[in-house]
């Protein structure tokens, strides 16, 4: 893939990620300074590729899972690339703060992580606390436009009743994993992705944290504010 191939498709995640419909030609000649027909050419390799794909009402593209998890891909190398960690913004402060608070308890630490999650992400917010999950914000969820549909709605649900199984079965042993779509071992046509971050705490070392949203996500965002609260859960706890 071209370096203005790379460009165009984290344009038309990051720009999908914003409003939710598919991106046009005219909207991406006018960010990157060329042609609509440059444009136009370049969606047409990256279709090719399976990387991104045309809804049938639409002239627009959208990006397919395989876009998105080459685009995660390259989000997991800048970061492994980075010399120095990113420096505290508005958000991870917010949930530091809120951690913070209740570091004598760890339940309550880890529910306000979720729940300061939940408000900086707009998604499901999950951890696991000794045996049990808790989830706060399933309201969310359902309000983004994919899950207005049944069987996509069916799909999250389904993902949601089995995730504490799989979880505990999966083990997943990375400081940050992310499933999209149909990635995820259960609800494969769910159109989600789920983002969680492992730590260590008194319950367990395969404690997790995270987050659960459409595919459409800021994932740049929502990947560091999880990876974040992993680690000062480790930290604090």
């Amino acid at each position: 893939m071209t370096e203005r191939q790379r460009e165009i498709l984290a344009a038309i995640i990051e720009q999908h990620a914003e409003i939710a419909a598919p991106i046009g030609s005219v909207m991406l000649a006018k960010l990157f300074g060329v042609s609509s027909a440059t444009i136009r050419s370049e969606m047409v390799k990256l279709e090719e590729m399976g990387f991104i794909e045309q809804p049938h009402t639409s002239a627009g593209r959208v990006p397919t899972d395989a876009g998105y998890r080459y685009y995660v891909n390259s989000l997991n190398e800048a970061h492994a690339n980075e010399a120095q960690p990113l420096l505290m913004d508005r958000s991870t402060k917010a949930i530091e703060a809120r951690v913070n608070t209740h570091g004598d308890r760890a339940d309550r630490a880890i529910r306000s992580a979720v729940d300061s999650l939940v408000e900086l992400t707009q998604n499901l917010g999950i951890a696991t606390i000794g045996d049990e999950l808790y989830m706060s914000g399933i309201g969310n969820l359902f309000s983004q436009p994919e899950f207005l549909q049944g069987n996509h709605t069916q799909a999250v649900a389904r993902l949601l009743d089995n995730l504490e199984p799989w979880l505990r079965e999966a083990a997943p042993n990375e400081p940050l994993n992310v499933y999209i779509g149909s990635e995820n071992p259960i609800g494969k046509s769910s159109g989600a992705t789920l983002i969680i971050s492992r730590f260590r705490s008194p319950y367990s070392d395969h404690s997790y944290i995270g987050v659960i949203g459409p595919t459409r996500q800021s994932y740049a965002k929502v990947m560091r504010l999880v990876r974040h609260a992993g680690a000062m859960l480790e930290e604090v706890l």
